[in-house]
C-alpha cells in the first residue's frame, strides 16, 4: 500500500540547489511586498500632491501676474486712449480735406462757365434735362458727344452719394440725386434710339457696295454702334460680319427675306439696369439693438430675405456688368434664332477666365435677367471670342459671380516707402496687389493662377471710391457688401443678428483704424489662428518693416486684439494648437499702437507719428472696404 504525504513548502532555486520556503517565510514575503506597495502608493500620492501644489502655485502666480498686468493696463488705460485719440485726429483732418476738395471742385465748376450744370443743384439739372429733351434731329455722333457730358454728370452724382458723409446728406438731397440719375439714364437711352431711327432713314445712302445692304459702325470710348439694314433681301446673305471687327451675327432664312434692321449697341456702362436705391439713414438705427423687441425680429428677418433677393439681382447687374449688346428689330418675329459672335478687347472678366454666365432680359416680364433662350454658348480663350445663339432679340450681358473672389486665402499689408504701402489679397483664382499713397490707390499687379495678367487699370492712380468701383467693373471684386455673408462662409467677428443695419463689428473698426495708423512702418499679415480665436477678438501677424530686412523668413509677432485690449501671444504661426497665453516678458495694452511700441524702434514710432493724414485715411478706407479680418 502506498501512502502519499503532502508538505506545505515551496522550493526556490539557489544556484544548482533547491531551498524549501516555509509558510511563515511566505507570509513574511507577502507582508514585505504589501509594505513596498503601500510605500510606493504613498510616495506616488505625495508626489501627486506636490505636483498639484506646484501646479496650483504656478496658477496662483500666473493669476497674480495676470491680475497685476490687468491692473497695470487699467491704470494706464486712460493715458493710452488719450494718446490714441491724439493720433486719430488725422481721420477728421482727412475728412476736412475731402470737404474742402469738394467745395473747391464746386468753385472750379462755377468759374469754368462751360455750360454744364452743377449736379448738386436741382434747378440746373432740371434745366439741362429740359433743354436736351426739346432738342430734336440730333445725329448719332452728336448724341455720342453729348453722352460724355451726361455720363460725367451721372458719375458725379453717384460719387456725391458715395463720398458725402451721411451727416451731410439730407433725405431730400438723396432722393433728388437719385431722380436726376434716373432721368439722365432714361433720356440718354431715348436719344440713342431716336438717333438710330434717324440713321436708318439714310439706309440707302449707306449701302455696302458688295452686299447692297446698309452697314454702319460708329465707335467711341463709351459706345460702339453696329447697324445693319436688309435692303436687298437676299436669302443667301444670312451671315453678317462688320468690316474690320469680330462682331457679327447670323439670321434665319425667314428674316433674310424680310424688311428688317438690326442694331447692336455695345455700351461700356450699364444703361439697362434700374437705378439702385441708396438707403437713407434711419433714426431708428441709432438706438441700441437691445431696445428692439423680440416680436419684431421675425418681421425683420423676412424683410431681410426679401431684400437679399432684390439686392443680389441689382448688385449683379450693376457691379458686374462687363459687356452688353443690344439688338433691335423693326418688325418682331416669332421663333427667331440669331447667332452672334463678339470679342471685346477691354473685357476684364473674359481676360481673367473666371466662371461667366451669358444672360438675356425679358423687358416685358419684370425686367429681370434670365438664362433661357440662349444656347450654343462657346468661348475661345486665345481669340477671346464668345459665340452664342438667341431665340429672340433683346439685351445681352456677361455677368460674373459677385463673390467668386471670396473668402480670401490670405492677405498682407506692407510698407513700401514713406506714406506708401502695398496691400496684397490672395484669392482662389487671383492675387491682387494694390498700392496706396496719400489719398490715392493704384492696381499694382494681378496674377491669375500664378501667371502675370495685364489689366488696363494698372498704373492708374484714383481716389479710393472710384478705384473700388473700377475694380468691381473689371471683375476684381474683393469688396463685400452688407449681404455678402449670406453667400460666403466667413469668420465674422461679433456679427449682429440683424444684418439689416450693415454694422461692421466694432472690434474690426478699431483694428482697421489702428492698423492704418501703424501701416507706414509696420507690416501686417493673415494668421490662421484668427479662425480659432473668440468671435469678439481678432488675431493677425505684425512686424516692424526694415528696408534691409530679408523678406523670405520675416520675424512675425502674433497679436490678439479685442478692441479694448491688445496682447502678444506666446504661440507662433507654426504652433500645433491655439492658446491665448501671453508671451513671456510682455504686457497688456489698450491699443495696438502701445502694444507694438514695446518691441519697435524709436525711428519706427516717430514715422508713425508723422504719417500723412490722407494716407492713413485711405489705408483705413481700403481695410474697411475689404474686411480682411472677417472674409479671410
Amino acid at each position: 500500500m502506498l501512502i502519499a504525504v503532502f508538505y506545505d513548502v515551496d522550493f526556490v532555486k539557489s544556484g544548482s540547489k533547491k531551498k524549501k520556503v516555509t509558510k511563515a517565510e511566505r507570509l513574511k514575503l507577502l507582508q514585505e511586498e504589501e509594505e513596498r506597495r503601500l510605500k510606493e502608493e504613498e510616495e506616488a500620492r505625495l508626489k501627486y500632491e506636490k505636483e498639484e501644489m506646484e501646479r496650483l502655485e504656478i496658477q496662483r502666480i500666473e493669476k497674480e501676474k495676470w491680475n497685476r498686468l490687468e491692473a497695470k493696463d487699467l491704470e494706464r488705460r486712460n493715458e493710452e486712449l488719450e494718446e490714441l485719440y491724439l493720433l486719430e485726429r488725422c481721420f477728421p483732418e482727412a475728412e476736412k480735406l475731402k470737404q474742402e476738395t469738394r467745395m473747391l471742385s464746386q468753385w472750379k465748376h462755377y468759374i469754368q462757365c462751360d455750360g454744364s450744370p452743377d449736379p448738386s443743384i436741382a434747378q440746373e439739372m432740371n434745366t439741362f434735362i429740359s433743354l436736351w429733351k426739346e432738342k430734336t434731329n440730333e445725329t448719332f455722333e452728336e448724341v455720342i458727344e453729348k453722352s460724355k457730358v451726361v455720363l460725367n454728370l451721372i458719375e458725379k452724382l453717384k460719387f456725391i452719394l458715395l463720398e458725402t458723409p451721411p451727416c451731410d446728406l439730407q433725405d431730400k438731397n438723396i432722393i433728388q440725386y437719385q431722380e436726376s440719375i434716373l432721368q439722365l439714364q432714361e433720356l440718354l437711352h431715348l436719344k440713342f434710339n431716336v438717333a438710330t431711327e434717324i440713321l436708318l432713314r439714310q439706309a440707302s445712302t449707306l449701302a455696302d457696295l458688295d452686299s447692297g445692304n446698309m452697314e454702319k459702325v460708329i465707335k467711341d470710348e463709351n459706345v460702339t454702334l453696329y447697324v445693319w439694314a436688309n435692303l436687298k433681301k437676299n436669302p443667301r446673305h444670312r451671315s453678317v460680319r462688320f468690316s474690320e471687327t469680330q462682331i457679327g451675327f447670323e439670321i434665319p432664312r425667314i428674316l433674310a427675306t424680310s424688311d428688317i434692321a438690326v442694331r447692336l449697341l455695345h455700351t461700356h456702362y450699364d444703361h439697362v439696369s434700374a437705378l439702385h436705391p441708396v438707403s437713407t439713414p434711419s433714426k431708428e438705427h441709432t438706438s441700441s439693438v437691445t431696445e428692439l423687441v423680440k416680436d419684431d425680429v421675425e418681421n425683420v428677418e423676412k424683410a431681410i430675405s426679401k431684400e437679399v433677393e432684390e439686392e443680389s439681382k441689382q448688385q449683379e447687374k450693376q457691379s458686374h456688368l462687363i459687356q452688353e449688346e443690344k439688338l433691335k428689330v423693326e418688325e418682331e418675329q416669332d421663333d427667331i434664332e440669331v447667332k452672334m459672335s463678339s470679342a471685346e478687347e477691354e473685357s476684364e472678366a473674359i481676360k481673367c477666365e473666371l466662371e461667366m454666365k451669358v444672360l438675356s432680359e425679358t423687358v416685358s416680364a419684370g425686367k429681370h435677367w434670365r438664362t433661357d433662350g440662349i444656347s450654343n454658348v462657346s468661348y475661345k480663350p486665345k481669340e477671346r471670342l464668345v459665340t452664342f445663339s438667341l431665340d429672340t432679340f433683346g439685351p445681352v450681358t456677361l455677368i460674373q459671380d459677385a463673390h467668386i473672389n471670396m473668402p480670401y486665402q490670405s492677405w498682407e499689408l506692407r510698407p513700401l516707402d514713406v506714406n506708401k504701402v502695398l496691400l496684397t489679397v490672395t484669392t482662389v483664382f487671383t492675387e491682387i496687389q494694390i498700392q496706396i499713397k496719400e489719398n490715392l490707390c493704384m492696381l499694382s499687379s494681378v496674377k491669375l493662377k500664378d501667371k502675370k495678367h495685364i489689366s488696363i487699370l494698372e498704373g492708374t492712380w484714383m481716389t479710393p471710391i472710384p478705384f473700388i468701383i473700377a475694380l468691381k467693373e473689371a471683375g476684381l471684386n474683393i469688396f463685400p457688401t452688407r449681404y455678402s455673408h449670406f453667400y460666403v462662409v466667413i469668420n465674422n467677428k461679433a456679427r449682429m443678428n440683424l444684418s439689416k443695419f450693415n454694422v461692421v463689428p466694432l472690434v474690426e473698426v478699431k483694428a482697421y483704424r489702428q492698423m492704418a495708423l501703424l501701416s507706414s512702418t509696420f507690416a501686417f499679415g493673415w494668421s490662421k489662428w484668427n479662425l480659432l480665436c473668440n468671435s469678439t477678438k481678432v488675431v493677425f501677424k505684425v512686424r516692424e518693416h526694415l528696408p534691409e530686412e530679408c523678406t523670405e523668413n520675416p520675424n512675425w509677432a502674433l497679436l490678439m486684439f479685442s478692441g479694448d485690449r491688445a496682447q502678444r501671444l506666446k504661440i507662433k504661426e507654426e504652433s500645433e494648437a491655439f492658446s491665448e497665453a501671453l508671451k513671456e516678458e510682455t504686457e497688456f495694452h489698450s491699443t495696438l499702437y502701445h502694444m507694438v511700441r514695446d518691441f519697435a524702434s524709436k525711428e519706427a514710432m516717430e514715422k508713425v507719428r508723422s504719417s500723412n493724414c490722407q494716407f492713413v485715411n485711405s489705408v483705413c478706407h481700403m481695410l474697411l472696404s475689404t474686411r480682411l479680418l472677417s472674409y479671410s
